[in-house]
């Protein structure tokens, strides 16, 4: 009689093949909220750094998070962030032109001032003969003829003459903040003494000592004051006749805008004479 082998049955094993679909969705969701994460940040760079390390690490490379919506995300932000970049310069920019502006009106408005003052001084002491003002939109010019101020082939200022310095000086205390050029001028007359060996000493000492009478009021500053000579290379008339050779003889004290280079204003100085 042959044994009956009774089996016993095999417990069933639960079907656990749900976890790697499951484990690839929950990798999913959190590859998703680094992304979510990483587009709130405004590094973009580091942003594309990390969805590559992502992408090799998901699928060789290939993966969820190479997208052309997320570059054109990107793409977009650095878009926007130039065109504010654009917006405040040029809010800036204008801004600058304003305040430019408003000191061209205020700079003008002072030689404008200083002329009516200068010139109501030269006509109350009948010196129209003698000084001119001439206002530009680089300068205030103020011309005064050699017979004013010096004896023939000397650079001494005359003593009734050294009120005309004083008062200048005086008015050019109330505009500090403005270059002054004192520049000497002469006619074409060749002069060769112990003192001067040419015009060019003349026209450079005379600029010099009349600067120098400016200067004793203590209220201006000699860092703002410049006196160059000219010698007889600067005419306004024609030497060939003694009124045009007297004109030529002559002190210019050029009150320069502060926003123009004084090199530059100095040559639109020359070309307007």
């Amino acid at each position: 009689m042959s044994k009956k082998y009774r089996h016993e049955e095999h417990e069933e094993h639960v079907d656990e093949s749900w976890l790697i679909p499951y484990a690839d969705l929950l990798t999913l969701l959190l590859a998703l909220f680094i992304v979510l994460y990483s587009m709130n940040s405004l590094d973009i760079k580091k942003f594309e750094e990390m969805s590559q390390a992502f992408n090799i690490a998901l699928n060789n490379g290939q993966g969820v998070l190479e997208s052309s919506t997320i570059v054109k995300i990107g793409d977009d932000e650095g878009k926007k962030r130039e065109e504010e970049g654009s917006k405040d310069d040029s809010q800036k920019q204008n801004q600058d032109e304003q305040a430019l502006e408003a000191l061209k009106k205020k700079e003008q408005e002072d030689l404008e001032n200083l002329k009516k003052q200068i010139d109501a001084y030269i006509e109350k002491n009948g010196l129209t003969s003698d000084l001119e003002t001439k206002l530009n939109f680089s300068q205030l010019m103020i011309t005064i003829s050699d017979n004013a101020l010096f004896a023939p082939a000397q650079a001494s200022v005359k003593p009734e003459s050294r009120e005309l310095a004083v008062a200048i000086g005086k008015m050019l205390q109330k505009y500090p903040d403005y270059e002054v050029i004192v520049s000497g001028h002469t006619d074409n007359v060749p002069i060769n003494t112990s003192a001067f060996k040419s015009n060019w000493d003349l026209s450079s000492t005379r600029a010099i000592r009349f600067m120098d009478i400016l200067l004793e009021n203590k209220k201006l500053d000699p860092v703002r004051f410049s006196a160059i000579g000219y010698g007889e290379y600067r005419p306004v008339a024609d030497n060939k006749t003694a009124a045009g050779r007297s004109k030529n003889r002559r002190v210019e004290v050029s009150i320069l805008h502060s926003y123009t280079d004084a090199n530059q204003a100095q040559k639109l100085s020359v070309q307007n004479e």
